[in-house]
């Protein structure tokens, strides 16, 4: 119920679950909004008729009067961002999205996001996404330290007509990445569940039976000083998916800040993982088209050796003549 303050008022009675914080409870297990959202909603929390701190534990039985108030409304506004376009029709646009670019607003990144820049470069893309504030015309997303190849509709029908694509996983995704150590086989399967960080809530693990689904299939194009560059096809699309199965593997891709450790011999590298390639069926046609994202001067200045990658881009394009372009 509401209050003169335009303040929620839950009463709850807990039940089924296991000793956990009153925050973790309020927001994964009631699904009221996330985490993230508790200090603007000025959450108050009072556990069998006493006013308590959010770390406090709840378990079975316990009664919550739980106190929030609305969001302050959001107002998502266009803004000149540079956008590096692969290809563009009346339908879609395709992007080669930098390193460090956000893809569409949330908690902690309101601005400076691609769709604030998709919308000043498309003035109508709101308009066509009239109830979609925060991700218009947005079919899927890359990390923010994740470079590549991004596609994104300027209307619902492309939208719908794009999504389906990846809920069948009838598209097909490569990324390229330098990763840490030496591979026994030069090329594997990795097929496990995936799931949030039992410890660490920002992550996501491996698990062997709760959680989704994930596969990804490695290719190694060529090792060399303890480092491997590699081709990476994910067929599913869990969160964090790649970099995951690369920790799981044993071979955590170098700079990743979340799962792998600072590498003493590439100590300033950012995380090198690049969306090279997607391939996917336009809207109004019939035969799926190939997108590359140029690969980003991180990759080819890595061992200040552009000779040695070029030569193992040759290679891939050899082993995959279908993703030549």
């Amino acid at each position: 119920m509401m209050n003169e303050k335009d303040e929620t008022c839950l009463n709850i009675t807990v039940e089924d679950t296991e000793s956990c914080r009153i925050d973790r409870y309020i927001s994964e297990n009631l699904g009221l909004f996330p985490r993230s959202q508790i200090k603007n909603r000025n959450l108050r929390v009072f556990l069998n008729d006493k006013e308590m701190k959010l770390s406090k534990k709840v378990s079975s039985g316990d009664i919550l009067e739980v106190f929030y108030s609305s969001p302050d409304p959001l107002e998502i506004k266009p803004e000149k961002i540079p956008l590096n376009i692969v290809f563009e029709n009346k339908d879609v646009v395709v992007l080669n999205k930098p390193q460090g670019l956000v893809v569409h607003p949330a908690p902690g990144n309101y601005t400076g996001t691609m769709v604030q820049g998709l919308m000043y470069y498309l003035q109508n893309l709101q308009d066509a996404f009239p109830e979609e504030i925060l991700r218009p015309g947005i079919v899927h997303r890359l990390d923010k330290d994740t470079s590549g190849i991004i596609i994104a509709a300027k209307h619902p029908e492309a939208l719908e007509f794009l999504s389906r694509q990846f809920r069948e996983k009838t598209t097909e995704k490569k990324y390229i990445a330098f990763v840490k150590g030496v591979f026994k086989k030069r090329s594997g399967r990795i097929e496990t569940f995936i799931a949030r960080d039992r410890n660490n809530r920002k992550k996501f693990a491996v698990y062997e039976s709760s959680g989704k689904k994930a596969v990804t299939e490695y290719q190694v194009l060529n090792m060399h000083n303890g480092v491997s560059l590699v081709i990476l096809t994910p067929y599913t699309g869990r969160t964090h998916q790649l970099r995951v199965h690369m920790n799981y593997a044993g071979h955590p891709i170098i700079g990743d800040p979340l799962y792998g450790r600072k590498s003493r011999e590439f100590p300033d590298s950012t995380l090198m993982l690049h969306a090279l390639k997607l391939r996917i069926t336009l809207p109004g046609e019939t035969i799926p088209r190939m997108f590359q994202a140029d690969i980003p001067p991180r990759f080819t200045t890595f061992y200040h050796n552009k000779t040695y990658f070029q030569d193992n881009l040759k290679i891939f394009s050899q082993e995959y003549p279908e993703y030549q372009g």
